[in-house]
């Protein structure tokens, strides 16, 4: 019966795969499979991992981080594990993994000295998500860089929920307004860079953000019709613009942007002025052509608002 046991054993032996060997270690006075088994202190085990990092097989290295994190979880280097297994994850390209494996740094070791530098990296990785445009694969809010996909606007959240007013807070706040206007959300983008304003008024993505509101109500105003308030809304944020800063290059930008916007808001009057002309209400028409070169002077709109009034004068 013993003969029959030994040779079954040696028969499971020879058809195991050759990585699932076993050898036995004097030290611990065990068989032990190499595959899982783990070095005798923690230093160690994170030190075996960062040899296979060095060698660029981050896989390997990743498995032996978690070797680490597995075996021995109160230790210190624990925290230091999880944060490489981010970095390792983000030399790879899979950024929506490693902005998770930093998140648990955060939320599993909060005391971790390494919390500076990743939010730091989770800021860098938002902003990958956010200036990738050739890479990206919209998808609702979603970006797909690499084999992993990132919310850019959970990821910049996530940088202010850990550090509210930290080097990244503001940036990333602003950032938020231009990720969910590039994807033609201009009320939304608009409040984002309004709670920028508001949340960091000191810092210099507050002028930044004004901007940004005032463009959008800009946008905004080309589709809103005959609707008048939001471009005058536009108007009035860059004119504040030309206010506070009158010698920025911005205030260049905003004198333009108020031109066309007021080229806008001659050209909507002139329409109603038409509209009231085709249903022969000439004295309505004349208010707003009258009102449209009284107000509009510079604009190619108030000539063309003096020969219609001219021609009504004519035809009374």
């Amino acid at each position: 019966m013993k003969r029959l046991v030994c040779v079954l054993f040696l028969i499971c032996c020879a058809a195991a795969p050759a990585n699932a060997f076993w050898v036995w270690t004097p030290e611990s006075g065990k068989w032990v499979n190499p595959k899982y088994s783990v070095k005798e202190t923690p230093q160690q085990q994170l030190e075996f991992g960062l040899e296979c990092a060095k060698a660029e097989d981050y896989a390997k290295a990743i498995q032996e981080m978690e070797k680490l994190i597995k075996y021995y979880p109160k230790a210190r280097e624990a925290a230091d594990a999880r944060f490489y297994i981010g970095e390792f994850q983000e030399k790879t390209g899979e950024l929506g993994k490693a902005f998770k494996s930093y998140q648990d740094v955060i939320k599993k070791y909060p005391f971790s000295d390494r919390a500076p530098e990743i939010v730091k990296r989770q800021y860098e990785i938002g902003t990958k998500a956010l200036d990738n445009k050739a890479k990206r694969e919209k998808e609702g809010l979603l970006n797909k860089i690499g084999a992993s996909k990132v919310d850019a606007v959970e990821v910049f959240e996530t940088v202010i929920k850990n550090q509210p007013y930290g080097e990244y807070a503001a940036p990333s706040q602003y950032k938020i307004g231009l990720f969910l206007k590039e994807e033609g959300l201009l009320q939304e983008a608009r409040d984002a860079f309004e709670k920028t304003v508001n949340d960091y008024p000191m810092s210099e993505w507050a002028k930044a953000a004004r901007y940004q509101i005032a463009l959008a109500d800009s946008e905004r105003s080309a589709a809103a019709g005959y609707d008048q308030k939001i471009t005058e809304s536009a108007i009035e944020e860059f004119k504040g613009l030309i206010e506070e800063y009158p010698d920025a290059e911005l205030s260049q930008d905003a004198k333009k942007h108020i031109q066309t916007l007021r080229d806008k808001e001659a050209e909507n009057s002139f329409i109603i002025a038409e509209f009231y002309e085709k249903q022969k209400k000439y004295d309505s028409a004349k208010i707003y052509y009258s009102a449209i070169i009284e107000n509009y002077k510079n604009t190619v709109w108030a000539q063309k608002a003096l020969e219609k009034l001219q021609r009504l004068e004519v035809q009374k």
